[in-house]
């Protein structure tokens, strides 16, 4: 049952152990629409143990909103599924190939990514993004503009309202358009609220509704120091590139969205796997910077990325400058750019296209 149906949610309102309470397993759609289904899922639960009796499901984080007072712990597991990866948009059922590198040792890395991948065009899948409807059944940009334009003001002319008041739609909307223009920057709060005449406090609540509904992405910085991690600037991506690239109105996917696909890939996987692995970006304070650092199982693995079919042995320098930092901790790094080549530009680096992996 959905909570988009009028008749469903005003049961929800006035009884909902109706709603929870009949045979079988019972899906909820939308429940971040009335968090006081919640109080009467527990209830259930607490009557019958038996696993799988409830699917929830929702276009916001429960945990994350204020107004949710029941969390269901010890009584739910959750799983975030992003937009669709470039693998589940072929039909592949899975994201990259994580795993399997993870798995195997650095000298079998070139024989293990030598199968079962075609050349893939990043702009065209960054414009797509990953919502079903225009990843898979729209043919050109014209028709996903328009699906775009109604996603976003169902989001905030319904979605938003649920989750939190918003005095001004137009301001946050500006909010949202200068955030698409920041991709794979550092997130100033001051000077983002100085860009666009905003105060700092309301630039920081809608940075937090954006990320609460999934369409932000705030990567934390590494250091060994897991206190710093929570200090250091996030750095900002988008859940989907194809509603950055509509917010920007930018008809060309530029080198910090090939980051933002390889990134929501990582998430992908990261969000479906146990034990769990984290992502990270690494920067020093002189400027040196490593895109995106997992960090699983104790080991390290830094991955660089480039807009370009062309890698050259510069663009190793920072991936070794964090593998000297970190010792035996970090593995063999990944150089993933737009051409067709898997080399060893150094004895530490491996230039891989990347969509051999994602």
């Amino acid at each position: 049952v959905s909570l988009d149906d009028p008749d469903t949610m005003d049961l929800a309102h006035r009884d909902p152990s109706a709603l929870v309470e009949r045979p079988g397993a019972v899906t909820l759609d939308e429940i971040q629409r009335e968090p006081n289904l919640l109080p009467a899922v527990k209830r259930a639960i607490d009557r019958d143990r038996s696993a799988g009796r409830f699917l929830l499901t929702g276009s916001a984080n429960l945990l994350l909103i204020r107004r949710v007072s029941e969390s269901l712990a010890g009584r739910a597991s959750y799983l975030t599924l992003w937009p669709m990866t470039r693998r589940e948009q072929a039909g592949l059922g899975t994201c990259g190939r994580w795993d399997e590198l993870l798995s195997t040792g650095e000298e079998k890395w070139v024989d293990l990514l030598a199968e079962g991948s075609e050349e893939a065009d990043w702009r065209s899948l960054a414009r797509r993004g990953g919502f079903p409807t225009p990843a898979i059944e729209m043919e050109n940009d014209r028709q996903r503009s328009i699906w775009f334009e109604g996603y976003i003001r169902t989001y905030l002319e319904r979605d938003l309202r649920e989750l939190s008041s918003v005095s001004s739609l137009p301001d946050f909307r500006r909010l949202m358009k200068a955030a698409a223009f920041r991709i794979g920057s550092l997130i100033n709060q001051t000077e983002l609220g100085r860009d666009i005449g905003m105060p700092q406090p309301t630039v920081h609540r809608y940075l937090n509704l954006l990320e609460t509904s999934y369409l932000l992405v705030r990567l934390p910085a590494y250091s060994v120091n897991r206190t710093k991690r929570l200090i250091k600037a996030p750095k900002l991506y988008w859940g989907d590139t194809g509603i950055a690239l509509y917010l920007a109105d930018e008809a060309t996917p530029e080198g910090p969205h090939l980051e933002n696909v390889v990134l929501h890939d990582l998430l992908a996987w990261r969000d479906a796997r146990t034990p769990r692995a984290d992502i990270f970006y690494w920067r020093t304070t002189i400027g040196e910077e490593v895109d995106l650092v997992v960090e699983t199982e104790g080991r390290l693995l830094p991955i660089e990325i480039k807009a370009t079919t062309r890698p050259r042995l510069r663009d190793t320098t920072h991936i070794r400058s964090f593998r000297s930092e970190y010792g035996d901790a970090a593995r063999a790094g990944l150089l993933l750019h737009t051409g067709t080549i898997t080399e060893w530009l150094t004895a530490d680096v491996l230039a891989v296209p990347w969509w051999k992996i994602v």
